[in-house]
């Protein structure tokens, strides 16, 4: 099975950082492939160190042709069985030929960019559900999941990041953008004395969340830690970790904390909504709502009962449904569905 694999993606993001952990799996479990990526040195390292073929291009925008010529180029050199667009940039350049071209949808995308598609995978059900009431025929529509890897790593020292030994440690990672409310984090930590919220991502929002947090007088427990690479670390020394988005068509940080075994609190959005269990592997509050979050922080404070029997909720549903094995043994039956 040889599959060309094109992400014209930003430098950071959940998208991205999923892409590369999906192409390096299927690597490793014997599909060959060919990734064809915007210019991004570590992320092809990445890559090349997995054992994919890799080609950088601009992919400028719109107007950028010989990016898109360049993927034709590449595709009848590599002449693969599959080839898989992530998100609208990538489909708009994906060539035809003798290959089943294929869309992968994170998100609630324009279809009319997918138009160059044969088959969309949506990583939820409401994604693909969505894709049929848009008119794309349901046999040619396939919900495959995320997953995540993990592994047991030293616990971030709170020291360093001026944070008591004794507080309690909010998690909340992702881009600092509105939909992903760490503003509703932010004005929730009033109401939740004597904790700490570790903030790990960056974004365009990130002046107006310090403003945020000095106008809710919480400045002095809020870190923002930047994007960072070592999410393990993190999540072994957090306590609680926070989903508040507003909007999120899958959300990855919820299999974080189901993988670390981390007791999770997330807000109703799309993603979460339709994976998470209430009360069994998480706790559900309402989106927006500040006053909701920071009642189900200070529950979780209260029950070790309650954060005992989250973790290990998420963590059964971790390992029976988002582990690496199952979606790699999705993707390939796929693979020889769309191409028999």
């Amino acid at each position: 099975m040889k599959v060309l694999q094109v992400m014209a993606g930003a430098a950071q993001g959940g998208a991205e950082t999923f892409f590369v952990q999906l192409v390096s799996a299927l690597q490793r479990r014997g599909v060959d492939q060919h990734a064809v990526i915007r210019t991004h040195a570590k992320r092809a390292a990445t890559l090349r160190a997995a054992g994919v073929e890799v080609t950088e291009v601009p992919f400028r925008g719109a107007l950028d042709v010989a990016s898109g010529m360049r993927v034709r180029g590449i595709a009848k050199r590599f002449a693969p069985k599959v080839a898989i667009a992530w998100m609208g940039r990538a489909a708009s350049v994906l060539p035809h030929g003798a290959h089943v071209n294929v869309g992968r949808l994170g998100g609630w995308y324009d279809l009319k960019r997918f138009r160059s598609c044969d088959h969309l995978v949506a990583n939820t059900r409401a994604i693909r559900d969505w894709c049929i009431e848009q008119k794309w025929p349901a046999e040619r529509v396939h919900f495959i999941p995320n997953f995540v890897n993990w592994h047991v790593a030293v616990p971030q020292p709170r020291a360093a990041l001026q944070t008591p030994d004794d507080a309690t440690v909010l998690l909340a990672l992702g881009r600092l953008h509105r939909n992903k409310a760490f503003d509703v984090a932010i004005r929730a930590l009033a109401d939740v004395p004597g904790t700490y919220l570790w903030l790990a991502g960056e974004g365009e929002l990130r002046t107006d969340l310090e403003k945020i947090a000095e106008e809710a007088g919480v400045t002095d427990r809020v870190r923002f830690l930047g994007w960072r690479d070592d999410k393990e670390s993190l999540f072994a020394a957090a306590d609680i970790c926070l989903v508040p988005s507003r909007d999120e068509p899958f959300g990855n940080v919820v299999l974080d904390a189901w993988a670390s075994g981390t007791p999770l609190v997330v807000a109703d959005a799309e993603g979460p909504r339709e994976f998470v269990r209430d009360g069994a592997d998480a706790l559900m509050v309402p989106k927006d709502d500040a006053a909701a979050l920071a009642a189900a922080i200070n529950r979780l404070i209260a029950s070790p009962d309650l954060r005992r029997t989250l973790a290990e909720g998420g963590k059964a549903r971790w390992q029976a449904d988002f582990t690496e094995a199952a979606c790699v043994a999705a993707w390939k039956d796929f693979f020889a569905k769309v191409t028999a």
